[in-house]
């Protein structure tokens, strides 16, 4: 059984060593415990200190393409490397390695596929008031889309089995959190959480700009991917809300025309007509957005059964040469 602990680096030379020392050397169950950096990038000297600190495998991009290019790219290279699990964790020492040993358990039992670490965001300190509201509002709107029950859903604390990690495909630039819990509950894998502990502050979040600015790309973020699995359904709601303001200002003009002839009123007719028509318009485009969901069904299960004949005849190779 290989474990292997992948994290996402930028300009980080100054926060790793603390991060790679605090990372379990053994854990029970698990017969290897191997680490990986995605460097996204770095101009500072993130790969020397990873590779002086003992690292296993580095993956290197020569341009910064963001957190969740960074994430899949470490998917993509611990399944190569024939990882068992994978534990994704950051490089700003934010979540405590002592419970990545807590993380696996669950898949190790084979009770879970993906398992995210709950950092109960509102005990942490130098959390504001505002952003423990917006975390609490953000993960309850993710359970209700994704039919999970994850507490901490950006929480970037969180462990995958292999068969998970082939099936998560993230199209989104921003991050990764998110998308993957939606997709993970959309596939029907098997989803739960454990509490873990963070460390103090070493240096400020770099994903955003400001508040607004993640509220806005979390925001589409959801959508969008709730789209791509759910098509008929958002598709239904924007049309049904279109469709009953007609009907509502439709029978607004009926009580006028009974009441008093109906003049003066022709404009709620038109508008009404228009809304009827609008709805009607995007409930044929949910009917077409749901056929082209079908086909990126059957595309991502051919991307599942490339990716294991692929990986198995990696794997394959690998051994006959050992």
């Amino acid at each position: 059984m290989k474990l292997i602990i992948q994290i996402p680096c930028y300009n980080e030379a100054q926060t790793l060593p603390v991060t790679l020392a605090d990372l379990p050397k053994k854990i029970d169950g698990i017969d290897d415990v191997e680490v990986l950096i995605i460097d996204d990038g770095s101009t500072d000297e993130t790969i020397k200190v990873a590779r002086e600190n003992g690292v296993n495998h580095v993956v290197r991009f020569t341009k910064n393409k963001g957190l969740a290019r960074g994430f899949t790219a470490g998917l993509d290279a611990c399944l190569r490397l024939g990882a068992d699990i994978i534990v994704n964790t950051d490089a700003d020492n934010q979540y405590k390695g002592e419970y990545v040993a807590h993380l696996v358990e669950p898949i190790l039992r084979g009770e879970a596929e993906v398992v995210i670490g709950d950092r109960n965001t509102n005990g942490i300190e130098h959390f504001s008031w505002g952003k423990k509201r917006l975390q609490s509002l953000g993960s309850w709107v993710v359970r209700q889309v994704s039919d999970t029950n994850v507490p901490d859903s950006t929480s970037g604390f969180r462990a995958l089995s292999r068969e998970a990690a082939l099936q998560m495909n993230v199209v989104s630039k921003f991050t990764y959190t998110l998308e993957t819990i939606i997709q993970a509950g959309k596939k029907n894998l098997a989803v739960t959480h454990v509490p873990i502990k963070t460390n103090e502050k070493l240096r400020d979040s770099r994903l955003f700009s400001s508040t607004w600015a993640y509220i806005k790309r979390s925001v589409a973020t959801i959508a969008r991917i709730y789209t791509m699995y759910e098509p008929m359904k958002m598709f239904s709601y924007i049309g049904g809300a279109f469709f009953i303001g007609g009907i509502l200002i439709g029978l607004r003009f009926v009580y006028f025309y009974f009441t008093s002839g109906g003049a003066g009123h022709i404009q709620s007719l038109i508008l009404a007509a228009i809304l009827l028509i609008v709805g009607f318009q995007v409930f044929v485009m949910g009917l077409l957005a749901d056929l082209i969901g079908s086909n990126r069904q059957l595309i991502e299960n051919v991307l599942y059964r490339v990716r294991k004949i692929e990986l198995g005849t990696l794997n394959d190779n690998a051994k006959s040469e050992h």
